[in-house]
């Protein structure tokens, strides 16, 4: 008679838990024209785990988002304004010339973020939303 060779032997089964980062797009074009948002100034976002997450600049300003699905995917790249080593030994360097950027891809999304205004006809009716988890 043949033993297997898991017999008598624990099985042990590890769980691995592995967190997916996901890239939003905060995108504020339709309260551009209608508001100044002053430059670095600081910002609470909250929420993103619901319908309708809320936005609030400067301790001022209160924004509601509504997640958008994107056609295809949106890339997203840094720009640095320093030139690229390989670049600058090949090339002469003009002075009057503009310099090159180079421009490295961070990340892919496919939701974007769109905020409006916050009405306080948005906080009556957005209080069952902000239950709801997006899909």
């Amino acid at each position: 008679m043949v033993e297997s060779e898991t017999e008598g032997q624990e099985e042990k089964e590890e769980v691995v838990v592995v967190e997916e980062e996901e890239y939003v797009l905060l995108d504020l074009d339709s309260i551009s024209d209608h508001i100044h948002i002053p430059r670095n100034a600081p910002y609470v976002l909250s929420g993103l785990d619901t319908l309708n997450p809320i936005l609030i600049i400067d301790n001022k300003i209160k924004l509601i988002g509504e997640y958008e699905e994107t056609i295809g995917t949106c890339l997203v790249f840094n720009e640095s304004g320093e030139q690229h080593l390989e670049y600058q030994r090949r090339c002469i360097i003009d002075s009057k010339q503009t310099p090159a950027k180079q421009v490295n891809p961070i990340a892919s999304l496919h939701k974007v973020l769109k905020f409006r205004l916050f009405l306080e006809a948005d906080n009556e009716d957005g209080a069952d939303k902000q239950a709801n988890k997006p899909s």
